[in-house]
């Protein structure tokens, strides 16, 4: 996409959002406390549901959403949502309690995410990987007063239940299975919701301004998961319809296989869809195997891939019909840029790279083709600095973390529920810290190299395990790859990597250290190299490596050091 045609979209879809806010009756709000805070801020903004609400009065027989070959319009999503509400409300919810949704992807999980909402309740999101103590964690810190679990996961949370101070009233969705143990069986069942005498018309109940909208949970692999709540009148959804006017269109089919507990589907899929009217194209998860075959059977125009998608989907074998298919854009994010050129070539599309996160405060960097590949591009309107561990900046070039500019005064743009610690440590005199490594090149294109927290120490040299990890995928025979760092006798870190071979493939460390030599410095080329058949992963592919770590150097495991002509 050129640069003139993405500001010109952007000034398009400026203009629109200007004639909405008019409409509704809030533009001079909107425009008053831009100015105060020196930035665009929605005044009053509505809710996912609210927006789902103008959709199914704007383009109601339009379909909004396919669900293996299932498919809902805008009108019968809204319908549906409101029988939730309306149920949920029979049950005795009221506006600023929460509800847990432990579900997997399906058109119901949407229905309950939208109707709790309707109510003015606080939809809490959660991983269903999630066991004991995680688990836990999520019903006991986001006060939720409902759940709704998905039968087959009921038996985690009966594990868990007692150690609750106040469990939440829980509604069984998703059918029957026997494999259940009888005591997880719940009273209430969501398919009531869906029966005679629940009413489809939106309840009379309205959400209170300031009230939490939506709770979101980090990802939790290096410790608890932490709670980024969104507010009644401060959800960024109608914000986030300039950036999805620019890359999506009514007619575009946005495919997405990832979870919508996470913050990619639900924002980044579900709602930039609503935001244009287009559809939503939806599976329960993600198969490298299947991947293009449901693309193809959805006639999806666009997908997202995060973490190590792209890496994973180009190990597999190449096929005469990959480009047979109806795709033009693939957001990513963070995209090798040794694959970036080859990935657009073999699948015929194009790239537009993307960085944001839910604890970003709403700051988006985005590289739609103006930046060289690799690049993350630069902040849209944004102040932002490059700093080392002792807040100073550092030298074109150089890595350090990313910060950006939010304010001096109080700052709501990103809030930890019930963690202050947390929160004054993400921002800091009005500096919000990302965590995030990176450098810049002379026109000030960033270039992401890792989380600050997976930075190794190995023989006074500073190593990112981003870095390793994307030339040890460049290695042929190997299909994904974790590197984490494990104790050195020598009182710094050992570089370990857990690594995947393709399938049907078996892994000679000898070469695999030979080929490193062309693409690391000796020092960041790993010790310990651990052949695994897969790797312990999220639901969003993302591999924990806490669990790595914690075993550290296995029986298993191999150590170059040690083998004869390792030349270490």
């Amino acid at each position: 996409m050129k640069t003139s045609t993405f500001l010109r979209k952007l000034f398009a879809g400026a203009v629109v959002l200007g004639w909405e806010e008019f409409r509704r009756g809030t533009l001079g709000d909107t425009i008053r406390l831009s100015r105060s805070r020196g930035k665009l801020t929605i005044a009053h903004d509505v809710s996912h549901a609210g927006l789902l609400e103008e959709c199914a009065a704007r383009h109601g027989d339009r379909l909004f959403l396919d669900f293996y070959g299932r498919s809902y319009t805008y009108a019968e999503m809204d319908g549906n949502a409101n029988r939730v509400a309306n149920y949920l409300r029979g049950l005795g919810a009221e506006p600023g309690q929460a509800i847990a949704i432990v579900m997997k992807n399906s058109p119901r999980w949407l229905d309950v995410f939208f109707g709790a909402q309707k109510l003015g309740m606080c939809a809490v999101p959660v991983n269903i990987a999630l066991r004991s103590t995680q688990l836990a964690h999520i019903f006991k810190h986001s006060d939720a007063r409902y759940a709704c679990i998905d039968q087959e996961l009921l038996q985690y949370y009966e594990k868990i239940k007692s150690d609750l101070p106040s469990p939440p009233l829980v509604i069984t969705a998703n059918g029957a299975d026997k494999q259940v143990p009888a005591s997880s069986l719940s009273r209430q069942v969501l398919d009531e919701a869906y029966g005679p005498g629940i009413s489809t018309a939106k309840p009379g109940v309205s959400a209170r301004e300031g009230d939490r909208c939506m709770l979101l949970y980090t990802s939790g692999t290096t410790g608890l998961p932490k709670g980024v709540p969104t507010f009644y009148g401060r959800t960024n959804v109608r914000k986030m319809k300039l950036i999805n006017r620019v890359l999506l269109t009514r007619d575009d089919v946005y495919f997405t296989c990832l979870p919508l507990f996470h913050a990619n589907a639900i924002l980044l899929t579900v709602t930039a869809a609503m935001n244009v009217g287009a559809q939503v194209a939806l599976r329960e998860k993600f198969s490298a195997s299947r991947f293009w075959n449901e693309v193809r059977e959805t006639k999806a125009t666009v997908f997202n891939t995060i973490g190590g998608i792209i890496p994973i989907l180009m190990k597999q074998p190449q096929q005469a019909g990959d480009r047979n298919h109806s795709v033009k854009h693939v957001l990513s994010a963070a995209c090798p840029s040794d694959m970036w050129g080859p990935f657009e070539k073999r699948f015929g599309v194009q790239l537009i790279e993307g960085y944001g996160a839910v604890d970003g405060g709403g700051i988006i960097v985005m590289n739609y083709g103006q930046a060289p590949a690799g690049s993350m591009g630069k902040p849209l309107g944004a102040k932002y600095r490059i700093v080392d561990d002792e807040n100073k900046d550092v030298r074109q070039g150089q890595s350090g973390e990313l910060i950006f500019f939010t304010g001096k005064k109080a700052n709501k743009d990103v809030v930890y529920y019930k963690d202050e610690k947390a929160t004054s440590s993400k921002l800091r005199d009005g500096w919000l810290h990302t965590g995030d490594l990176v450098h810049a090149d002379k026109k000030g294109y960033l270039y992401f190299i890792g989380r600050k927290t997976e930075s190794l120490r190995r023989r006074g040299e500073n190593i990112s395990a981003y870095e390793v990890e994307h030339a040890i995928l460049q290695y042929p025979g190997i299909l994904e790859c974790a590197v984490y760092g494990v104790p050195s006798e020598l009182g710094e870190d050992d570089v370990m990597a857990a690594v995947v071979p393709v399938e049907g493939g078996k892994l000679d460390v000898k070469e695999v250290s030979s080929f490193l030599k062309e693409h690391l410095a000796l020092f960041a080329i790993p010790r310990y190299f651990r052949i695994m058949q897969e790797l312990p992963k999220t639901e969003t592919q993302r591999v924990i490596k806490g669990v790595l770590s914690k075993e550290g150097v296995t029986p298993d495991t191999i150590d170059r050091e040690k083998m004869q002509g390792a030349g270490v």
